[in-house]
């Protein structure tokens, strides 16, 4: 259970949506927090933290993964 909640935690960290700084912070706080749901209330707060973390430290290029597989 411990190796899904980091697998989803890495991607919900890596998928903060915006272009702005502060909607990859806003997006990856409740991205973050909900993914820290399976860890209870501490959880919450600590992946609100990090994701919103992550997403304030980004730039929108760092976290481009390429054209959408239905755009090619």
């Amino acid at each position: 259970m411990k190796a899904l909640a980091a697998v989803l935690l890495a991607g919900a960290l890596l998928s903060a949506c915006g272009t702005s700084q502060g909607d990859r912070t806003a997006s990856g706080a409740g991205i973050g927090a909900g993914i820290g749901l399976l860890g209870g209330p501490p959880g919450v707060v600590v992946g609100a933290l990090a994701g919103g973390a992550t997403g304030a430290l980004t730039s929108p290029r760092q976290v481009e993964l390429g054209k959408p597989v239905w755009d090619r």
